[in-house]
């Protein structure tokens, strides 16, 4: 890579599917849910391999900030890009894009998820160098995920005609971002092969990403710009930021947009079954994190616990034991998950929160 190519990681954000093992103050990106490291040390780690670690940086709340830096005390802690509080994932990324910008005008910047699980990290780091080719002539570049069933809970990207290729990929021009659709829409999207789930990773020149900022965001790009040249400012200015996502920020309305469609494993890890498909089952098709497991006649069930758990005759079930919340639920509605966390909130039970 070059030597202005740079990681913005989004370590943002609750994980509301994953309670109760993902709260307020542990979210999903602090928890070891694939491995034993936690998802944003494993996001950290993959990127090491491509990136000095002066080049990584991080944009997060000022409520997990610390602990994130504890856990990667290799990355300069002036790296942390810490938002007063959350005002969704564009101000975040805007307020890094303009950080970095600031200390680098030419940076090329990969906008990235601090809380992906990717299974083909050198397939991934390949998918970067190719995406910094085309950033650097004028393109956002997005990494697709080709789909494998028709998901409702993605974004999809169609892609026109074939621009080019860098580093073995090819490489689209990307004609439109929608956002998740219904399943007879996913349906059809998956059957005509152009299509691919966006997966939320955006690589950009920092002068692209300003100029889409100011065309499509103009108040939130005053108030980012503001932001940055009197950091003293940062919590008022926060305070009359927009809270709004990325993709409806400036991605859906971007001008000169390549797609490159990538095989690297990926999986957002949003919710419970989500998780239990990336994870090693046995020969029953369980998966047991924590604790013991005495199964009898128990199939296709996730056990999350430090205690032993025993289940008799169940199939196709989530069980998540936190000592103080026990979750149990039928994988298929694993993302009914939030609605239990709007409920806490709306009863004021923030003990469990």
């Amino acid at each position: 890579m070059s030597e202005n190519f740079y990681a913005l990681i989004m370590a943002g954000g609750g994980g509301t599917r994953l309670w109760p093992l993902s709260r307020q103050d542990r979210p999903k990106q602090m928890l070891p849910l694939t491995e034993e490291r936690t998802m944003f040390q494993v996001t950290v780690e993959r990127l090491r391999d491509l990136l000095p670690d002066k080049r990584i940086f991080v944009v997060t709340g000022e409520d997990i900030a610390g602990a994130l830096h504890q856990s990667t005390p290799f990355l300069p802690f002036e790296n942390f890009i810490i938002e007063p509080f959350g005002r969704d994932s564009g101000p975040a990324a805007g307020l890094g894009v303009l950080q970095i910008a600031k200390r680098d005008p030419e940076a090329v910047i990969a906008i990235l998820s601090a809380d992906h699980h990717i299974a083909n990290e050198e397939a991934f780091l390949q998918a970067l160098r190719a995406a910094e080719v085309y950033a650097r002539q004028g393109y956002i570049v997005t990494l697709g995920i080709p789909p494998s069933y028709p998901a409702t809970g993605f974004g999809y990207i169609e892609r026109g005609e074939q621009l080019g290729e860098a580093y073995g990929l090819a490489v689209y021009r990307s004609l439109r971002f929608t956002e998740k659709p219904d399943e007879a829409t996913a349906a059809v999207f998956l059957s005509k092969g152009t299509y691919s789930w966006n997966a939320g990773m955006f690589i950009m020149t920092a002068t692209r990403a300003k100029q889409e900022f100011a065309r499509q965001q103009p108040a939130m790009y005053a108030l980012l710009e503001r932001a940055v040249a009197q950091p003293d400012e940062l919590r008022s200015v926060w305070e009359q930021m927009q809270k709004l996502s990325l993709d409806y920020a400036i991605m859906e309305g971007a001008q000169q947009v390549a797609v490159i469609p990538v095989q690297i494993g990926w999986s957002d890890v949003g919710t419970w079954s989500t998780l239990f498909e990336v994870l090693a089952r046995d020969e029953d098709d369980n998966v047991v994190r924590g604790g013991e497991h005495i199964r009898i006649d128990t199939r296709s069930t996730l056990i999350v616990s430090d205690r032993l758990v025993v289940t008799i005759g169940v199939s196709n079930l989530v069980i998540v034991d936190t000592g103080d919340v026990v979750l149990v639920c039928d994988k298929d509605r694993a993302q009914d998950v939030r609605e239990v966390v709007k409920q806490l909130k709306a009863q004021g039970k923030d003990d469990h929160l």
